[in-house]
């Protein structure tokens, strides 16, 4: 058995969804969102070498001593799938291993609101999918795009880095492309995908620039993109896709975003208040009438106005729904307040004793 199938397998045991390996210390498993370690020895520089080497293909060894970082794929047969991400440190070689969870989990599953069927039906547009690393981004994405391959038939290209959820054909056809395998990079299979006939194209992350530009020309073309993006809420999400282009580019991409933005879903997840679970809470902007002159303006203030009044029509706020979370005991009012946009909404609520300084 390889070094770092026993501690995979052994993460996965104590309930762990995250493997964390650096030079100097033990395995580090995250479980429950905390970090703890396995009762395995500290990691040496030979011994670091030896555990990434041993599972890693030779192709993709090479490229990663070339370039000090790679993301791949790795798997246990019969047990589970994991995303890798190797990369230096200061302490020399270091990697973090997630699990993928080898069972596409539903929307009904995962209890996302009715809002995200409305989604999945939309024919064209920018659709992010938005949430710091390890909210479930990932996850509820698979779910939307099991739904639509449950439901419609559409033709859905998938371009990730590397892939994570892989889908069986249903009513729609699904090519899934990995960057560094099947394409050099998310803007070559981005140019592709303009030329191959998608009804939707999901993008595992806008990170370039010309990637982001590339995801709104498609959408321009009437195709439905979904995207990733590490902002916590919708106002964020607009902000830093204007912001990654040049101060001089900037009108023409807000005029692109205003004609093709069509919903923005924040996700967080919170500890539950029994402490044994996490709950995801949501951040929901769709398109409206006042949406896209918002956004050509560059009012970007003035979008929490948008969502606190369209709740009618499906739109709900990341605080909103904290507060619901914590007046339903599902969170504790500490949990919600460090989460909050808006904290000081939250602070009545504290228990005498424990205000953050």
């Amino acid at each position: 058995m390889a070094i770092l199938d026993d501690y995979l397998s052994t993460m996965l045991k104590e309930g762990g969804s995250d493997l964390h390996l650096t030079v100097g210390l033990p395995p580090k498993i995250r479980a429950g969102g905390r970090l703890g370690p396995l009762d395995r020895p500290v990691i040496d520089t030979a011994a670091m070498e030896q555990t990434l080497q041993e599972v890693c293909p030779p192709d993709r060894w090479k490229h990663f001593l070339k370039n000090r970082d790679l993301d791949f794929a790795y798997e246990i047969a019969g047990l589970a799938r994991f995303r890798a991400n190797y990369l230096y440190n200061y302490y020399g070689q270091a990697a973090v291993f997630r699990q993928i969870p080898a069972k596409i989990l539903t929307m009904e599953q995962l209890k996302c609101p009715d809002i995200f069927k409305e989604i999945c039906a939309f024919r064209s547009g920018l659709v992010c999918v938005t949430g710091p690393t390890g909210s479930g981004k990932s996850t509820t994405m698979a779910a939307m795009i099991d739904y639509i391959n449950d439901t419609y038939t559409k033709h859905i290209i998938t371009m990730e880095d590397p892939i994570e959820f892989v889908h069986p054909n249903k009513k729609s056809i699904i090519v899934h492309r990995e960057v560094g395998i099947h394409t050099e990079s998310f803007e070559n299979a981005l140019m592709g995908a303009m030329r191959a006939d998608p009804d939707i194209v999901l993008l595992g992350e806008m990170r370039e620039l010309e990637t982001i530009k590339l995801a709104l020309g498609c959408a321009s073309m009437g195709m439905l993109v979904f995207g990733t993006l590490h902002t916590n809420n919708a106002p964020k999400t607009i902000d830093r896709i204007i912001d990654a282009f040049p101060a001089d580019q900037q009108p023409q991409i807000r005029t692109m975003l205003a004609q093709c933005l069509t919903g923005v879903v924040s996700q967080l997840l919170c500890r539950t208040s029994d402490g044994k679970g996490r709950v995801a809470v949501h951040e929901i902007l769709l398109r409206n009438d006042a949406l896209p002159n918002t956004i050509r303006k560059g009012q970007i203030s003035n979008i929490r106005s948008i969502i606190e009044g369209s709740q009618a029509e499906g739109m709900c706020s990341m605080d909103g729904n904290l507060k619901r979370l914590m007046n339903d005991k599902r969170i504790t009012p500490m949990e919600a307040y460090m989460k909050a946009s808006d904290k000081k909404v939250f602070l009545p609520f504290l228990p005498q004793g424990e205000v953050p300084e």
